[in-house]
């Protein structure tokens, strides 16, 4: 059994290690399928710079990817066309009995596209299983919302990490014999490198003291591309700003914009003691996978417009702020953990002063045990063994075989 994993941008490194490793797992004691796995890892280059990507590769102990496709940046038309040709041509050759994509970025969409078209292999198109199905922010104005609902629609098998997308599936008509209930791989590569991200240096590399800091990612078009949007933010940020420090590992695009706005004067040292930087937001390089899990893992508090964090935070227990309207990831609120705070100043002063009180969460989402790629590789290898079955039962089949 062929199975093909594509991985487009850093979120889909964390999703897709565990089920690389099950797989490896699998292979190991030979399942019950008496089948070896093979997996292609084919990386689309979406989002890329070396020095980063080597870095998640090796913290999450993945494997050098066997497809690297170079897409690179470019509006959201260009690079969904771009990823689309550069990958047919490695489809058609690898020939899978599957495909599996990951989360919500322009290469889910693009791959499932392409294979959901696929009509040159003699025994039909592969198996198309969308890992992290079913999440639903309800606004269509987000790129990622798009993504979501067509990738869901054309998938064989989806893969939910949260009750909510079951329901939302159901509402939308999927068959319920598509939709699987597996848990959250994200969690997954959490449960594995916690206690080496615990090793981490970062905290004296700034000097940093746990839960006395808090952490910050903002890197969403619709927060930072207008400079009102994220003077808004920033402005809302202020308050928090002149009494903690705050670490915000700066996206490259969002450097870049900062810039370009003229929103420098916001990141700037503030002394309480007039000895030392011991509040204002320093922007740092963005962080490794291991170095990142300890800065959330030991944060105060973390201010965030990031999908995966809300869900990290939920597992670790760390209060959570959400600069924004809505989340695709409902689970994280009714936890506790995480509290929308919408892109107002207001708002989000508001939203900071709660979570500020509030001392974590000891609530854990169901099946975010760790064992999500496990029930991935189970299910994707029952149903392809299923379809061999049915493959070789069917007469032109045998008139192929025999030809």
């Amino acid at each position: 059994m062929k199975i093909l994993i594509v991985v487009g941008a850093r979120p889909n490194f964390m999703k897709a290690a565990p089920i690389l490793k099950a797989i490896r797992e699998a292979n190991s004691r030979r399942a019950e399928w008496n089948e070896e796995i093979i997996p292609v890892l084919v990386h689309t280059g979406q989002h890329y710079d070396s020095l980063m990507s080597d870095a998640f590769f090796a913290d999450l102990e993945l494997p050098k990817p066997d497809v690297f496709l170079g897409v690179g940046s470019g509006s959201h038309a260009e690079q969904t066309a771009e990823i689309m040709k550069r990958f047919e041509p490695v489809l058609v050759k690898e020939d899978p009995d599957a495909l599996v994509v990951v989360g919500d970025v322009n290469s889910t969409l693009g791959c499932a596209l392409v294979a959901s078209k696929l009509v040159s292999r003699a025994r039909g198109r592969p198996l198309i299983a969308h890992v992290e199905a079913g999440l639903r922010s309800f606004d269509r104005s987000m790129p990622e919302e798009i993504n979501r609902i067509l990738t869901d629609l054309i998938s064989d098998l989806l893969f939910v990490s949260e009750d909510s997308g079951v329901r939302n599936l159901r509402a939308e008509g999927i068959p319920g014999d598509r939709v699987c209930f597996v848990g959250n791989t994200m969690m997954d590569s959490l449960h594995e490198h916690e206690d080496k991200a615990e090793q981490s240096r970062v905290l004296e590399q700034f000097a940093l003291t746990r839960g006395k800091y808090v952490l910050l990612t903002v890197h969403r078009a619709a927060n930072v591309d207008e400079r009102d949007a994220f003077a808004e933010i920033l402005d809302g940020l202020d308050r928090l700003a002149a009494s903690h420090r705050v670490i915000f590992p700066v996206h490259p695009r969002t450097q870049k914009q900062i810039h370009e706005h003229g929103l420098e004067s916001y990141f700037r040292p503030r002394r309480i003691d007039y000895e030392k930087w011991d509040a204002g937001i320093q922007m740092v390089e963005p962080q490794g996978y291991l170095d990142f899990l300890c800065l959330i893992k030991n944060a105060r508090m973390v201010i965030t417009d990031s999908g995966g964090i809300q869900e990290e935070t939920t597992a670790l227990g760390v209060p959570c702020v959400t600069v924004r309207d809505n989340t695709e990831r409902p689970v994280t609120v009714e936890m506790g953990t995480n509290l929308l705070g919408g892109t107002r100043r207001e708002t989000i002063r508001a939203a900071i002063q709660r979570q500020l009180q509030f001392r974590g969460g000891t609530l854990v989402p169901e099946k975010w045990d760790g064992k999500a790629g496990e029930r991935i590789v189970q299910i994707l290898a029952e149903r392809l063994m299923a379809q061999v079955s049915l493959y070789v039962g069917r007469p032109e089949a045998q008139i192929q075989e025999n030809a």
